[in-house]
């Protein structure tokens, strides 16, 4: 692996694999929902559509679509919180056309105020899908309940209203704020030669970087108020299956508590064999899909549980998923379950570690937010280092039933009707 800064401030990492055929070229930029202001929230989301639609050296979005659709390439961006990607994965000699596509997509789009107009009502047509799909929107409530008060809380996509109301000047000058070779990462991944790095510096070098400060977020302040019942969000909706997603605040992305919280989420509920799915799904049959999974921010973390319910045995499973969590908190892991899950992790990262898009994220990301860059051979190391103490630990400095959030989607009046309807008016 090799990590190398241009001139203008793009950080770079080429990760050579020669047991592939295809490579991947990632640009990360550190932008999300959570830099946006009220006028401009889905400005980020916005944007990355917006960079489809044309640029000066290929005006329309057919020209970019066909120029990859003739590679047989697979391309596609996407939008968190807290960054924005794009990429595309080819065969390895496509890699210069690669490599100039993107680098005109992200510094050359024109932003055609007839392209952003019919882009709002695409946008739009989005953001009604996923509220329509329980299982997705779900997740978004409960950052809403989590991050109350807090741009972490905002929809990615914003809302209907910010999308048809954000004027196109201001959306430009976002864009020219954040978009800065020193704001970004560029990871290129795959079957790489001894040219890699001279098309990298032809095709992205050139690019002048204008601004260094692009503007800061509100930081999450975790007030820890100890309450009586958790923060519920609902979206009522007619369904014979209930979506739920149970949150905990965990730790923030360069925290070095995450892997023992990794390997807590495998045993609770990562696989076919973990406590949830086999208390939850095999022995009561209260659930098709149970899952436990932890994600971070630059300074704060959740740590959730979903599952789709039968709405008529809500009690029974919620009660039987919150007695896991006490139960793991209170008394740790064994020794065989911890083994167990480091396997597990180890033949997941290897699985991904095959493909050049899994790869190039998985360097670019850490380059763009922590200190320390791990190969997956260190990674595993530190995975394997992990004792069960460490995992109880952090079990019980997450799973604070004070500090819960419970988002559901379901046919409940609202957060009274829900709180009773599981029996959780006094959790």
């Amino acid at each position: 692996m090799k990590s190398l800064t241009l001139k203008n401030g793009l950080r770079v990492l080429l990760a050579p694999s020669k047991g592939t055929e295809t490579v991947t070229v990632l640009v990360l930029v550190r932008v999300g929902s959570r830099y946006e202001y009220k006028k401009l929230n889905g400005a980020s989301h916005f944007i990355e559509h917006l960079l489809f639609k044309g640029t000066k050296k290929r005006p329309t979005a057919q020209q970019i679509s066909r120029a990859l659709d003739a590679l047989g390439a697979e391309f596609n961006a996407f939008t968190d919180k807290h960054l924005t990607g794009y990429y595309i994965k080819t065969d390895r000699g496509a890699l210069p056309l690669a490599l100039d596509i993107l680098s005109d997509m992200v510094f050359g789009s024109v932003f055609a105020p007839a392209e952003v107009k019919r882009e709002r009502t695409v946008v739009i047509e989005e953001i009604n899908m996923y509220r329509d799909t329980p299982m997705r929107h779900v997740e978004d409530l409960l950052e809403e309940a989590m991050f109350s008060g807090n741009t972490l809380g905002w929809n990615i996509a914003g809302t209907p209203k910010s999308m048809q109301e954000m004027p196109r000047d201001e959306i430009l000058d976002y864009y020219r704020s954040y978009y800065q070779p020193s704001n970004m990462i560029l990871a290129v991944a795959g079957n790489l030669d001894e040219k890699a790095t001279r098309l990298v510096e032809h095709h992205f070098g050139s690019i002048k970087n204008v601004q260094t400060d692009c503007g800061a977020y509100a930081p999450f302040v975790d007030q820890n108020h100890r309450e009586r019942a958790p923060h519920v969000r609902i979206q009522t909706k007619k369904t014979e299956q209930i979506q739920i997603a149970i949150g905990f605040p965990s730790f923030g992305i360069d925290d070095a508590r995450n892997p023992a919280l990794s390997l807590l989420s495998v045993i609770l509920g990562g696989n076919m064999s973990s406590r949830l799915f086999v208390q939850v799904r095999e022995r009561r049959g209260l659930a098709y899909f149970v899952r436990a999974s932890n994600s971070s921010y630059d300074d704060v973390g959740v740590f959730a549980i979903r599952a789709g319910l039968d709405k008529r045995r809500l009690p029974l499973a919620m009660k039987t998923i919150l007695s896991e969590l006490r139960k793991v908190a209170r008394n740790g892991v064994t020794a065989q379950e911890l083994q167990d899950a480091k396997t597990f992790a180890h033949g997941q990262m290897s699985i991904n570690m095959e493909d050049t898009f899994h790869r190039a994220e998985w360097f670019g990301k850490q380059k763009l937010f922590e200190k320390e860059l791990l190969t997956p051979e260190a990674y595993r190391k530190r995975l394997d280092a992990q004792t069960a103490a460490d995992v109880r630990r952090v079990a019980r400095e997450v799973l604070d039933f004070s500090r819960m959030s419970i988002a559901a989607v379901g046919p409940y009046r609202d957060r009274e009707d829900f709180l009773t309807c599981c029996h959780l008016e006094r959790a």
